[in-house]
């Protein structure tokens, strides 16, 4: 066989190969990436927003920017850790990638979502010192929840802004009203294997705690667990300490 044959040969493969991983990533279901968020493997939800951040995908798939919006949040988290300054860099190209991609999709999203998305591109950036806009963060989330007050992903959002804000800005009763109601439109089936669903249950049970009701927190950390078995981080380190604190 001639060595040009041999070349084309190993080059088809090669191509052969990454359509096979673009395809596999392109596939992934919500299971499987619910799944990842369940184990802490955000390594799976790394590779597939690169693959939908390729040129080929930059805009085709809105629904997907909720795995975008949390691998950012994932990623400056670990970058503001002490020690892990060098990925500082890598959060700060997530973050304008996910801002470049809610701008190229603004008309096909959701009513309200590209108000979320933006006021979380406004967190992202305060908290890598980028720019600071805490008060038009909190006024975009308030704007997307008047826009779709019934959308559980929004209200869901909107909780987390009053979780973490500031006093007088924010409230952990008034976050678990957010979440609560949230949680009510989530227990539709179709939403099961949504990533925010247990997301918005561990912010109920974390809303009671911080409020000093740890009854209330270990009662819905194990409603939590019986919906979401392999929660991780739950199972790992937030029930184990509640058991210790009510006992």
């Amino acid at each position: 066989m001639r060595s040009t044959d041999t070349h084309l040969i190993a080059r088809a493969r090669q191509v052969i190969l990454a359509l096979c991983i673009s395809l596999s990533l392109s596939a992934q279901s919500d299971r499987d990436l619910l799944n990842a968020y369940m184990r802490e493997d955000m390594t799976v939800w790394k590779a597939y927003v690169d693959n939908l951040n390729s040129e080929a995908q930059t805009t085709s798939n809105s629904e997907a920017l909720n795995y975008l919006y949390g691998y950012c949040g994932y990623i400056v988290a670990e970058a503001k850790k002490v020690g892990n300054e060098a990925l500082l860099p890598e959060a700060k190209r997530y973050v304008q990638q996910f801002k470049s991609q809610i701008t190229n999709l603004k008309s096909q999203m959701p009513i309200g979502h590209y108000e979320m998305y933006l006021s979380a591109v406004y967190v992202f950036e305060l908290r890598l010192h980028e720019s600071i806009h805490p008060v038009k963060a909190m006024s975009l989330a308030k704007e997307a929840v008047k826009l779709a007050p019934n959308d559980p992903i929004v209200l869901s959002y909107y909780g987390t802004s009053l979780f973490y804000a500031p006093k007088p800005f924010g409230s952990k009763k008034d976050a678990l009203t957010y979440f609560q109601k949230s949680e009510r439109l989530f227990r539709d089936a179709k939403w099961h294997d949504c990533w925010w669903r247990p997301a918005t249950m561990m912010y109920i049970a974390q809303c009671h705690d911080k409020m000093g009701n740890t009854a209330e927190a270990l009662r819905c950390t194990q409603e939590l667990l019986k919906a979401y078995p392999d929660y991780e981080y739950i199972k790992r380190d937030y029930l184990p300490d509640l058991i210790r604190r009510t006992r």
